[in-house]
């Protein structure tokens, strides 16, 4: 323990805050790292589709990973630069495999590596279908197409996807979390909004039918995305509908809603509904962007809405960003240690005294606390938290991210 610690973990104290709790909490939260920041959501399938349902990222910096074995090292060196234990998050057509199988045919054999890998890494995994980079996604419809050939299609992808998240949630004992986000709109008008999302409900219903034990399904809606300006089939309304009809998770993803939306004030409403929640972090600029998470007052907000509201046991977060004009691994280290720093700021607010004067209709009293308590030495537990888990802090870490960048940088 050091000198500077010591002071702040009295400082805390004298607001009736235990330090030494808020870092043992915080060493318990997982977060999914997302594979895809590492290559620009490119995947490794050798697929591809004239839709990339409204997926984007921008920009060319030197060093992304080109197949498995990079991607997993960038995320070996990251992972050694976070805190704590955590997972990763998969998407299907990352698979590692030298067979070409089709979406339809995907099998457990070809992510089986990354398993074993992960069981090395003593990292749970969390899996996704992919919906898009697809010629049966290039309408930019694919659960709720009126061909019910392309809705097959899509139907034995999702069903494949959730047999594989099954195995993976066995073999690593660990559920895994099959999040399930299609790209599926219209870019002008439609008039028949019902018949699409009658389709995309028979889809999904027809894709969930089976019981599967290790995993959990998970729904994720969107405002909009490009090419589909107009009409989103899968909506907010619709998957929290479908979540709390079906049992599923419902993922709220923070750049696919209004930027005067706010995630925070979300959560206790659709947790009084769910059994669970699934968070994807990001950072919408405008709309719709997923840049890296920053300490800002939406991330702040949403982590003490996550400790104040004791949603923590019930809400699995995932981060889901992908900025190309940066070092990737870097993007990876900066966004989850901004996400823990969010949380460690939270769990080290004064939750019983804000509680109170709130509950009081004191207002005077909460503005006052809560500006006050943004003084309170915050970087020093969290620097304390680093040490504690080996994993360097401040200008030591920002050589280290210098260093790893430049030795990939000459990647093709």
């Amino acid at each position: 323990m050091t000198r500077t610690y010591d002071d702040a973990r009295h400082a805390f104290a004298a607001w009736d805050v235990d330090a030494e709790a808020a870092i043992e909490r915080l060493a318990t939260i997982p977060i999914s790292v997302h594979c895809w920041q590492g290559d620009d959501v490119v995947g490794f399938e050798g697929k591809s589709g004239t839709s990339g349902g409204g997926i984007q990222a921008t920009g060319n910096h030197p060093g992304r990973a080109r197949n498995p074995t990079e991607l997993r090292a960038d995320l070996e060196f990251a992972y050694r630069n976070i805190p704590g234990k955590h997972r990763l998050n998969l998407h299907a057509f990352y698979m590692d495999t030298e067979e070409t199988p089709d979406r339809d045919e995907i099998e457990y054999r070809h992510f089986a590596p990354w398993v074993d890998w992960a069981k090395d890494q003593g990292l749970g995994l969390d899996f996704n279908p992919t919906f898009f980079a697809h010629q049966k996604a290039d309408d930019n419809l694919t659960l709720s197409h009126p061909d019910a050939g392309i809705r097959d299609f899509w139907i034995e992808h999702g069903r494949r996807t959730r047999e594989i998240a099954d195995r993976m949630g066995a073999e690593l004992g660990s559920p895994c979390i099959n999040n399930i986000w299609v790209p599926d709109g219209y870019k002008d008008i439609p008039v028949d909004r019902m018949a699409a999302r009658r389709r995309l409900e028979a889809s999904l219903d027809a894709m969930l039918a089976e019981d599967r034990p290790h995993m959990r399904d998970a729904v994720e809606s969107k405002l909009f995305g490009i090419g589909v300006e107009a009409c989103t089939v899968g909506s907010h309304e619709f998957y929290l509908g479908y979540a709390i009809r079906r049992g599923t998770l419902l993922c709220l993803d923070m750049g696919h809603f209004h930027p005067t939306e706010n995630i925070a004030d979300k959560l206790s409403a659709v947790a009084l509904s769910l059994d669970e929640i699934l968070l994807h972090v990001s950072r919408p600029m405008r709309w719709d962007s997923d840049h890296v998470i920053l300490q800002n007052d939406d991330i702040l907000q949403m982590a003490q809405e996550l400790v104040f509201a004791d949603l923590l046991e019930k809400t699995h977060i995932g981060l889901d960003f992908f900025d190309a004009t940066i070092s990737r691994t870097a993007a990876w280290v900066i966004g989850v240690r901004n996400m823990q720093k969010a949380l460690l700021r939270a769990l080290l607010l004064p939750q019983a005294r804000l509680k109170e004067v709130e509950a009081r209709l004191d207002g005077t009293a909460r503005l006052l606390l809560t500006e006050e308590a943004r003084d309170l030495p915050f970087a020093a537990v969290w620097a304390e938290f680093c040490e504690r888990q080996d994993v360097a802090a401040g200008q030591p870490l920002i050589a280290e991210l210098e260093r790893y960048q430049s030795s990939v940088a000459g990647r093709g």
